[in-house]
């Protein structure tokens, strides 16, 4: 974060200082919302949630360091008072990014696959100048100012998802850090209940290259014919990326080795390099695509961009983490989200990883799909009942639903439940395909079958 006196940060969020608060000492950052992170120059954050409140910390993160903080009350801490911290928030990210004239901003939106191009996008641009991208799935009201606060003068590339929970979401993000480059990667079913339909997605993510300014990039799946018709929404250049040739940027002699891992030519304007993925699943093939896209939009060379897609480690957890066990045990961890594109293409990654061996699957019930929900895990259930499996277990509640589809499916009450009875079935050299919603917490299962940590 660039320094800020207090007096400038109330100024910018329209807030109060209240009792004897110096407006002349200096945040320097983080900008944190745990206090635990708090440390001398930060700034905490105190936010309201449904199980705990920020301003009941506030006290312990200026004893660990921080200048001030950041609340909707009074607390017994240096405070900057405002009406809404979240807004607040939003606005100080905004400031900052303002201030800083050499800041490029890319931002990546879609239905899936938004972490993994993000994580390989910053690997790439990193390359070429200081960047800063969250970790994991920062993409909110919440997480995305956040990280935008962690640019500071050094800094010359923020990469960023955006994602959407109702129309009009992608356009308040794009508006705290104004993107040059936009990359649309595709419109699935995640989200359709609160949506309504895929065009109404369509329409949220479009927003991101409404936000464009005309010398942006708009770079978009010309596979996905909802993503093609963005071209239409912005004034900035578009580039294609996919698999199709008429894609400036695209996959060639794609193949998949014994462990799913894709190969493929990258095929640019200027020239074509050999990739080797590390990443699991044919459906990685896209995010490279679009990452690559973008980097070249960028100035990397694509020796240099190959290099790199080639060198790739997945950088966000449970995203098609392989973990093989001692015993030969394989074990794809899945879980951090789950719609019914993404299932499709995770047990078409278990089926180029599984060849020869035995195969189960632990699912949960998806959510968010609206009045197509009973349909749709149906339909998860035949997809699993198709894939050769040794047993499927569906965990937790809503899993008649699956089950329709898959009546030799084992319902499992709970995660202990699957992997008590995962434990019990599973013999050296099987695959294991954990994948469901976030709030299933199939991570679970994946850290009692590997001793791993699940936090």
């Amino acid at each position: 974060m660039i320094p800020l006196p207090l007096g400038r940060v109330a100024e910018i969020t329209a807030g109060a200082l209240m009792g004897l608060t110096d407006p002349r000492a200096v945040v320097r950052g983080p900008v944190v919302i745990d206090s635990r992170a708090a440390e001398p120059g930060s700034l905490f954050v105190a936010l309201k949630g449904e199980r705990v409140d920020g301003h009941d910390y506030a006290v312990q993160a200026c004893e660990s360091g921080a200048v001030a903080v950041l609340a909707a009350r009074p607390v017994e801490a240096p405070t900057v008072i405002v009406g809404d911290v979240v807004g607040a928030l939003a606005e100080l990210a905004r400031a900052v990014v303002a201030e800083l004239p050499e800041l490029t901003v890319v931002g990546v939106t879609g239905s899936a696959g938004k972490t993994s191009t993000k994580d390989l996008l910053a690997r790439m641009t990193a390359r070429i100048g200081p960047t800063v991208s969250p970790a994991g799935s920062y993409n909110n009201e919440i997480g995305h100012p956040l990280t935008v606060l962690k640019a500071d003068a050094e800094t010359r590339y923020l990469v960023l998802e955006l994602s959407a929970r109702d129309l009009g979401h992608i356009a308040y993000l794009a508006g705290i850090a104004p993107p040059r480059i936009g990359v649309v990667l595709n419109v699935g079913t995640a989200h359709l209940g609160v949506f309504g339909g895929k065009d109404v997605i369509a329409r949220a993510k479009g927003e991101l290259v409404e936000a464009l300014p005309k010398d942006g990039v708009a770079v978009l799946n010309g596979d996905d014919p909802l993503v093609a018709g963005m071209a239409e929404r912005t004034e900035a250049r578009v580039t294609w990326f996919g698999r199709g040739a008429g894609a400036h940027i695209r996959a060639e002699h794609e193949r998949l080795d014994e462990r799913g891992r894709a190969a493929f030519t990258l095929r640019t304007p200027t020239g074509a390099a050999p990739v080797r993925l590390r990443l699991y699943g044919a459906h990685a093939v896209a995010n490279a695509l679009a990452a690559a896209a973008a980097a070249y939009e960028l100035g990397l060379p694509v020796a240099t961009i190959a290099d790199e897609l080639s060198q790739a480690e997945p950088r966000s957890r449970w995203r098609m983490e392989v973990t093989d066990r001692a015993d030969g045990v394989t074990v794809i961890n899945d879980a951090y989200n789950a719609n019914p594109d993404s299932m499709r293409a995770a047990f078409a990654a278990l089926d180029a990883m599984a060849a020869g061996r035995r195969r189960f699957a632990v699912v949960a019930a998806l959510r968010e799909l609206g009045e197509d929900g009973p349909e749709l895990n149906e339909g998860v259930g035949r997809l699993a009942a198709s894939a050769g499996l040794t047993a499927l277990l569906v965990v937790g509640e809503n899993a008649g639903e699956i089950m329709a589809g898959a009546p030799d499916a084992i319902h499992a009450p709970d995660v202990e439940a699957a992997a008590a009875e995962l434990a019990e079935r599973l013999r050296p050299g099987d695959v294991v395909l954990i994948k469901g919603p976030r709030a299933a917490g199939l991570e679970r299962v994946a850290q009692r079958l590997t001793g791993g940590d699940a936090q």
